[in-house]
């Protein structure tokens, strides 16, 4: 284990300073570090996704655990929590243990599985639950994510279970029967490209019920990108009533609109749909204010098959690891709506303490795990094939400009990324 002397860096409260990490830990000093050089460099807490794809196992075509791992580290996570719609799907204590197994043993992120709901994701009877709770992967995050829970009896008795150690039911917001056979928002646009229309009472519906809920049972309720100015509106009645409900929102809803689909370009086909202009300042704001607490990337990869075909044929997903904190800062630090010390709080603080994932998001102080960032926010480049270090390339950035660089990923006191590239890749030279 490498020890390290970052010097002169800006943390996130603004002050730049020097810092040391020897076995693992930030120290007061060190002799013989290998010094990193963070002049004019922003240092962060390592980020963490809530809400990644990581589609092993039964998907490796399109991604995997060490693949996504890579990708994850590229874009300066060190932990991502893996959606349960594999194959099997994650809905038994050892298919959780399969999933976090590897990511132990590729060590470039830590991986946290998330389990599933409802078995094989059908929405018909819970899933083990409890198994999963007590097993070797102690998962405390449970959605169908992909699929919602939108039997009211069953979201109710998913909501008792995980009170019962401390868990959150992460929602995937979508009425089904207001969403048959949807392709992008419902509104003008989508009568004159002929595409069936999505509206945005289908995931603001799914929210109202599911936060009276969660104040009933008095459990944990965590939406899933939250894509819509009526959400946020839901959400904020919500928390200012008590409800112990958080929120996330995507980077691609953060900074795209609806307006990307008049091209037919399936790369910018997603679930929740991008949105119009207003919705997306919406989003912004209550990024800002807190009534949403986390950007979480959602990064869904698809084979080429899957995506370079007719927009109705096509799947729905972006990936989003290796851009997100470019198109954060583009989004909301770059328009003057959040500080970098705020990009810490909802890129790692906030999504740390919503899955209960104790070492990370920590500030840097002696003694705390050595999970950081060092990124460039000066840099600009145009995003390319070369960025993208998973399976999948269909990221709705590409020739795209954007802000930012992510320097060096240090993840348990491990460098994963330095001088901008993987480790192993600085190794090939």
């Amino acid at each position: 284990m490498t020890t390290f002397h970052v010097k002169g860096a800006t943390l996130p409260d603004g002050t730049r300073r020097d810092f040391f990490v020897e076995n693992g830990v930030f120290v007061d000093s060190a002799s013989n570090a290998t010094v990193l050089d963070a002049d004019g460099l922003q240092a962060l807490p390592g980020l963490v996704d809530l809400h990644t794809h990581l589609r092993e196992p039964g998907f490796e075509q399109s991604e995997t655990v060490l693949t996504g791992s890579r990708a994850a580290a590229s874009g300066g996570f060190t932990a991502v929590f893996a959606m349960a719609n594999t194959s099997p799907v994650s809905d038994t204590a050892g298919v959780v243990e399969q999933v976090k197994a590897l990511g132990d043993a590729h060590g470039y992120v830590t991986v946290r599985p998330i389990g599933a709901v409802t078995v094989g994701l059908e929405g018909q009877r819970l899933s083990e639950i409890g198994a999963m709770a007590q097993s070797r992967a102690q998962v405390r995050v449970f959605s169908d994510d992909g699929k919602c829970v939108s039997d009211a009896l069953l979201m109710r008795r998913a909501l008792e279970y995980v009170k019962t150690f401390g868990g959150v039911i992460a929602q995937h917001s979508q009425e089904p029967r207001l969403t048959e056979g949807a392709q992008m928002n419902e509104g003008a646009l989508s009568g004159e490209l002929g595409l069936a229309g999505w509206p945005a009472v289908a995931e603001e519906a799914i929210i109202a019920r599911d936060v009276l809920l969660a104040q009933h049972v008095g459990a944990r309720l965590h939406v899933c990108h939250v894509s819509t100015a009526g959400s946020v509106d839901v959400i904020r009645w919500a928390k200012a009533r008590g409800i112990d409900v958080t929120a996330e929102v995507t980077p691609h809803h953060l900074l795209l609109t609806e307006q990307l689909a008049s091209g037919y370009d399936s790369r910018f086909k997603v679930n929740p749909p991008l949105r119009r202009d207003d919705d997306v300042q919406a989003l912004r704001e209550a990024l800002a204010d807190g009534t949403i607490d986390i950007v979480a990337t959602d990064h869904a990869p698809h084979p080429l098959e899957a995506k370079e075909c007719a927009w109705d044929e096509a799947a729905f997903g972006m990936v989003g690891l290796e851009s997100a904190l470019s198109v954060v800062q583009a989004a909301v630090v770059d328009t003057g709506l959040l500080s970098f010390a705020d990009v810490a709080r909802v890129l790692s603080g906030a999504p740390a303490r919503i899955g209960l994932l104790d070492g990370y998001g920590a500030p840097f102080t002696v003694g705390a795990p050595a999970n950081f960032t060092l990124y460039d926010p000066a840099a600009r480049s145009v995003f390319g094939v070369e960025h993208l270090h998973g399976k999948s390339v269909n990221s709705p950035y590409l020739g795209r400009e954007l802000p930012g660089r992510v320097v060096a990923t240090v993840h348990g006191g491990v460098a994963t990324v330095l001088e901008g590239l993987l480790v192993e890749e600085l190794a090939r030279g």
